[in-house]
């Protein structure tokens, strides 16, 4: 089995040839951003945290390792988790945020445990 190729963009960047899928992970649609001008493929907002687990995070980098362990726990039993593998077994993948902090996101998680995941 070859690795899987996951990148992650902001949702804002000029979209790339090489992208792939390009998946939105975002629970609530970005700002500023008409939905008729973004370049995605699919939008699984499913995948992203719970509303609760979002605004504890907050986006405050030093909650990240908890978070990151909040997050892995609540996809354990994700349907949307499963259909991003499944993409992500068929072509490259990019995975898009709003969130300005790529590094410390829920699509920085999604990446790494794809990456690792049968």
């Amino acid at each position: 089995m070859t690795a899987r190729d996951i990148r992650v963009h902001r949702i804002y960047e000029q979209a790339a040839a090489d992208d792939g899928v390009r998946v939105l992970v975002d629970r609530v649609w970005p700002r500023g951003l008409r939905k008729d001008a973004a370049v995605l493929d699919v939008w699984l907002k499913d995948v992203a945290p719970s509303t609760e687990l979002r605004k504890w995070y907050g986006h405050v980098p030093e909650k990240f390792a908890e978070f990151e362990t909040r997050y892995r726990d609540e996809l354990t039993t994700s349907a949307a988790l499963d259909h991003l593998r499944a993409l992500a077994d068929e072509s490259t993948v990019t995975l898009l945020t709003a969130t300005k902090d790529v590094e410390h996101s829920q699509a920085a998680v999604l990446a790494a445990l794809l990456r690792e995941s049968p």
